[in-house]
């Protein structure tokens, strides 16, 4: 669970990326060239990738260690792959 993390990093992350998303609307508002616009987005993917890379480390630190000791090492280790192909979709 993110309660393991610091959620205040989280969600200022989030926030800076929401002003990101916003920035690259007016810049499409405004007709901005298609190039810049572009630098935005990938600007904003790797922002977006950087938070799923903190709370995957959270989730390895805490949830699945956590698991793993309390006997629950298959059903943890199943959810850890399904949410890392997720993840890995995001690239």
């Amino acid at each position: 669970m993110i309660q393991c993390m610091d959620v205040t990093a989280i969600i200022r992350r989030l926030k800076r990326i929401e002003g990101q998303v916003r920035g690259i609307m007016k810049m499409v508002e405004e007709d901005k060239p298609c190039e810049d616009i572009l630098i935005q987005i990938g600007s904003t993917k790797a922002a977006l990738h950087k938070v799923g890379q903190y709370i995957l480390e959270g989730h390895l630190h805490h949830c699945v260690l956590d698991g793993i000791r309390d006997g629950n090492g298959d059903e943890v280790l199943d959810k850890l792959s399904s949410a890392l192909e997720q993840f890995s979709r995001l690239v």
